[in-house]
């Protein structure tokens, strides 16, 4: 006699925490805002200059904090050392491993060259640290060939953890939200708004100069943002993308789903509305941005997992008051808070560098 089981649905932990949204939220956030410093400080536009300043503060904070999150994901650092001891060279998030230190070295390398004039004017100051500016410095020369070097190299950098990024969700064919082309393309808009937003966050603590030409920049990634969703949708409906018709199929019966699509879509309606009708306000624009760009991360990546792999059962994930929820989060904030707070208290961001000599 035959017998026959069926599996239904199972219960399980979620596979990717939100320490992994918060990697994805700021290195996303660094790379872009190095791309905003290059303007102003590689290649000396005018218009950037001061913008491009506070760009490079912002990659320089989330570019150190994002490494961070990511391992607190891996719950212990030694577990980053088997990317360089077994590489796996058919893997995104094995070359990730490669990507990020090119990155940071590339921002560091590229943050020093642009600062050295600065710091030799400081080490000329009197202060207690003058010894150290005058040794950072190495005599304070400015150097638009070096620079624009290492620009170079910090944008190969950028631009591969921008492609990682994306392709390594992409590639999961499992999960029908994720293995979609328009996936790596939505997390590259999203983290070029969520830098315009921290850039423009940063700018409106020293003003409000730089507004219009922030919030410019702002409406056109709203509706790249918006021209992606649509794309994604229509894929799903025509049925010419498989993985989006199944998403859709597995999300139309979900009241819950309804709610974050609405949400998703009408704060990017209210980001775009607000850079273009308030182009001298940068505050709820900026604030606006960062939740637009850190909600598709959400979602990709964390509430996608509720959707059943095999079976019926959804997989509802709660934030839970634990290092690994809530208080990770928080800890990431403070992280970045404390990073800004050094960042500042040694070495002056914001206009007045430029009324003591500095170069930009």
């Amino acid at each position: 006699m035959n017998t026959t089981v069926e599996v239904l649905g199972f219960a399980r932990e979620p596979a990717w925490l939100p320490w992994a949204v918060t990697y994805f939220f700021l290195i996303g956030i660094s790379t872009s805002a190095f791309i905003l410093s290059l303007p102003g400080l590689a290649w000396r536009h005018p218009d950037w200059r001061n913008v491009s300043r506070r760009a490079l503060l912002v990659a320089l904070v989330c570019g150190v904090a994002g490494p961070v999150a990511l391992l607190a994901d891996l719950h212990q650092p030694g577990r980053f050392l088997n990317f360089y001891l077994h590489p796996n060279l058919g893997s995104w998030m094995a070359w990730g491993a490669f990507f990020i230190p090119l990155y940071m070295f590339g921002l560091f390398l590229y943050a020093w060259l642009c600062l050295r004039p600065q710091l030799a004017i400081l080490g000329k100051s009197g202060d207690r640290f003058a010894g150290v500016y005058r040794t950072l410095a190495l005599g304070g020369h400015d150097n638009p060939g070096a620079i624009k070097a290492a620009a170079l190299l910090g944008g190969i950098g950028a631009a591969l953890i921008l492609l990682y990024t994306g392709m390594e969700v992409m590639v999961v064919q499992a999960r029908p939200m994720w293995h979609s082309p328009v996936l790596p393309l939505l997390f590259l808009v999203t983290a070029l708004s969520g830098g315009l937003g921290m850039t423009a966050l940063f700018e409106a603590l020293r003003g409000h100069k730089a507004a219009p030409l922030l919030n410019r920049w702002l409406v056109r990634s709203q509706w790249a943002i918006l021209l992606l969703l649509l794309v994604w949708w229509l894929s799903g409906v025509s049925g010419l993308s498989g993985a989006a018709t199944e998403a859709l199929a597995a999300m139309q019966g979900a009241f819950s789903w309804w709610v974050t699509g609405a949400w998703l879509l009408g704060s990017t309606l209210l980001t775009l509305w607000l850079a273009s009708s308030r182009r001298h306000t940068l505050v709820l624009p900026a604030l606006f941005a960062l939740q637009g760009a850190w909600t598709v991360r959400w979602v990709v990546l964390m509430v996608s997992q509720s959707l059943p792999k095999m079976g019926a059962t959804t997989h509802d994930y709660f934030l839970t008051l634990t290092p690994d929820g809530l208080l990770g989060i928080v800890g990431m904030v403070g992280l970045c808070l404390t990073l800004y707070i050094v960042l500042t208290s040694l070495i002056p961001w914001d206009d007045l560098a430029q009324d003591h000599g500095v170069q930009s």
